[in-house]
């Protein structure tokens, strides 16, 4: 039995040993919308929300392509072959991730015909045209010629009418037609019709007699049955959607820019005309049709040939819409009004005497939005500094900012508008806070403004006293409801210094200062957590007990993961809750043996970012803005906050060890790169996310 045990560990070794010990940041990347997948594959989760993980893993796929793989491209097209500390050359990456992505989107275009086919049992039926009876053919046709017809805009490509502009990830068909009177070896007439995004996907159709259900037809599927009303003696043979997917990494020359927001309008204007990335067509689109977009559109490579509807992203909004079906969603979760403020209209009174910590979405956004407007209101309150890198359409939020402001307060924002995909939106926000008298600026040259901190200067009795909030997460009430994240409201003196000497560097000149709480990057933060890592490995080293916890989005920074493969070396026991992208391979022997990576895929996306260090029994637990990514170390304005309250810290520990416990939608990473469910030992089912909504569980009361 030695014998046999021994010989398994010494294969376990030869195969590792010719593994990268990185995983590389892309095909991560793959595996983690492959979790995606799996959870709309899970016939566990409720109906409409594995319709809900289809269209995420589409709209994952979606920003994937338009950045990372464009990037890849780009590297291409310049020719360099240099290979990346993962081993990969630009083109060997690019051929494995367009063969895994191929295989994902043939996985996912299998599930949606699943889901679909369960939700015809349930009475909610996604029809083609020829399935509908004559009643509802004629409503569907009054509502083409009523609602539909007068959008489109049917684009003719010919010698006097060059090929359109086709804007990235919208929805288009491609018609061929021929002269009623053609001859039959003439070559066939090209078109293209956009699919109106203005109007609704899915286009109800009326009940039939005596029935319960509800019938849906998709809105391309509608326009091409009446192809023909918009090309007048012409006939259409061929019709078929397509869909083109364009860079949109924004190349900005910041140092040059006489005004950053003029420059981001015109490079969003630019990214209009971004080159073609990935095109997806309808399978069986006629050859000729195909190779015409292929010229056209100048891509050889990277087609996706969809056996189904193109962009499946529609499902999001058909799920969330759909009226009555609450036994095929998640039971609705009520955020609570942290119990903390629930007693008392003071807020600036509660956190005085003691830090709050809020937990989103199981606890309510409203508290954040609570105590601006209490600061706009309060006439002892001087000033309000605060950072916005994501904010929701209609934000309450900035709104107060602007009470503030009309009420004399010194109010400063550092809106970040190079957010991206929210470029427009934050140069909206932007304006509007100017013109309420807000201070605002857009960060630094260079650098992303991504921390997450608000801070209240208010009068008391003669003095200054600062309130500070920091959180793992965006100053948005919509995706606070989505994502877990946390937030600490805070008046701690040491704190409150820091982070005014955080938005003086960001808004001010000023020398390099020397922070006395914060982790503050691109300045400290990586070698206070290389600090952190190594007091744990001498720690090790001397015999003692080390440990340490982090939870992260991703990990990526090469510096970090060998100083983790170090401290694993010297006996430092480490778990990692990362639920993205992770290029630390755990589980090797001699390099990794004492690392365990977990990812966590469930109802909410895991967002909140904690470290916890066992620092020789002096617990030390910290929130952060960052993730373990070279441009959140490097190329961001990121801060991470110290927990100082005991029973705060222990709280988060808590909440780490309730992560690490999960076993139904915990995935661990195996030293191939490969994620494997994680098996309860003993039969019990743990499922983190659904036992955190019992908060009094989640702050260790019961």
């Amino acid at each position: 039995m030695l014998q046999q045990t021994t010989s398994k560990a010494r294969k376990r070794i030869t195969m590792t040993k010719h593994l990268s010990p990185y995983v590389n940041r892309d095909l991560s990347w793959i595996e983690f919308n492959r979790r995606v997948l799996e959870e709309a594959q899970d016939t566990r989760n409720p109906l409409l929300e594995r319709a809900k993980f289809l269209s995420i893993v589409s709209s994952n796929l979606d920003e994937f392509m338009s950045v990372r793989v464009a990037g890849i491209q780009d590297q291409m097209r310049a020719g360099l072959t240099k290979t990346d500390f993962t081993g990969y050359t630009p083109a060997g990456l690019w051929k494995r991730l367009i063969k895994r992505a191929t295989s994902m989107v043939f996985e996912q275009y299998r599930t949606y015909r699943e889901v679909t086919r369960c939700l015809a049992k349930e009475g909610i039926c996604i029809r083609s045209l020829d399935e509908l009876n004559a009643s509802q053919q004629k409503s569907v046709s009054d509502y083409f010629h009523e609602i539909v017809f007068p959008v489109l805009t049917p684009m003719a490509v010919d010698q006097s009418r060059p090929f359109p502009l086709v804007h990235t990830k919208e929805l288009y068909l491609a018609v061929l037609l021929k002269r009623e009177d053609a001859e039959e070896e003439e070559e066939p007439l090209f078109a293209i019709v956009q699919v109106p995004s203005i109007l609704s996907r899915f286009v109800a159709v009326p009940g039939r007699v005596n029935s319960k259900k509800q019938e849906f037809v998709l809105l391309e599927e509608l326009i091409q049955q009446f192809i023909h009303t918009l090309f007048n003696g012409y006939e259409p043979f061929s019709v078929h959607p397509f869909r083109l997917t364009r860079n949109a990494d924004l190349t900005l020359n910041e140092e040059g820019a006489e005004d950053l927001l003029e420059e981001i309008e015109k490079e969003l204007r630019r990214r209009r005309w971004g080159i073609p990335v990935r095109l997806e067509v309808a399978k069986g689109m006629h050859p000729f049709a195909l190779q015409t977009l292929r010229e056209e559109l100048e891509i050889e490579d990277n087609l996706f040939e969809i056996d189904g509807p193109l962009d499946l992203s529609f499902l999001l909004r058909f799920a969330s819409n759909l009226a009555g079906y609450d036994n095929l969603r998640y039971e609705k979760l009520e955020p609570v009004y942290p119990r903390e403020f629930d007693e008392t209209d003071d807020m600036f009174e509660v956190i005085r005497q003691r830090d709050v910590l809020v937990y989103h979405p199981y606890e309510s956004f409203e508290p954040v939005n609570d105590f601006v407007l209490q600061a706009a209101y309060d006439p002892d309150v001087l000033a309000l500094k605060m950072t916005l890198y994501r904010v929701s359409g209609q934000s309450a939020l900035v709104q107060a900012l602007a009470k503030a402001a009309e009420s004399g307060k010194q109010v400063t924002v550092v809106v970040e508008l190079k957010a991206r995909f929210d470029e427009e939106r934050n140069i909206a926000w932007a304006r509007q806070l100017e013109k309420a008298g807000c201070h605002v600026v857009y960060g630094l040259v260079g650098l992303k403004t991504h921390a997450k901190i608000l801070l209240v200067v208010r009068r008391e009795q003669g003095t200054l006293r600062r309130y500070v909030h920091v959180g793992t997460g965006n100053y948005n009430d919509n995706t606070a409801t989505l994502y877990t994240d946390i937030g600490l409201f805070t008046s701690h003196p040491v704190i409150g210094g820091d982070a005014s000497a955080l938005f003086n560097e960001v808004t001010g000149y000023s020398s390099p200062y020397n922070w006395k709480a914060l982790g503050v990057a691109p300045t400290d933060l990586r070698e206070k957590l290389f600090r952190l890592i190594d007091h744990e490995k001498a720690i090790a080293q001397a015999g003692r007990k080390a440990h340490i916890i982090a939870k992260m989005n991703s990990l990526s920074n090469q510096d970090i993961i060998d100083k983790l493969y170090e401290a694993s070396q010297a006996g430092v026991k480490i778990e990692l809750i990362v639920r993205g992208v992770c290029c630390l391979r755990p589980g090797v022997v001699g390099r990794s043996e004492n690392i365990k990576v977990i990812s966590i895929v469930d109802r909410y996306l895991e967002h909140a970012r904690v470290m916890y260090f066992y620092n020789d029994g002096e617990e030390e637990v910290y929130l952060s803005s960052a993730d373990w990514m070279t441009r959140n170390l490097m190329k961001r304005i990121e801060l991470m906050c110290p927990v100082f309250d005991p029973g705060l810290r222990a709280i988060l520990i808590n909440m780490l060890k309730l992560n690490l416990e999960d076993n139904v939608k915990s995935r661990e990473l195996k030293p191939s790169g490969l994620y494997e469910p994680v098996v309860s030992k003993d039969d019990k089912p743990f499922r983190s996310q659904f036992e955190a909504k019992l908060i009094p569980l989640w702050k260790g009361e019961i």
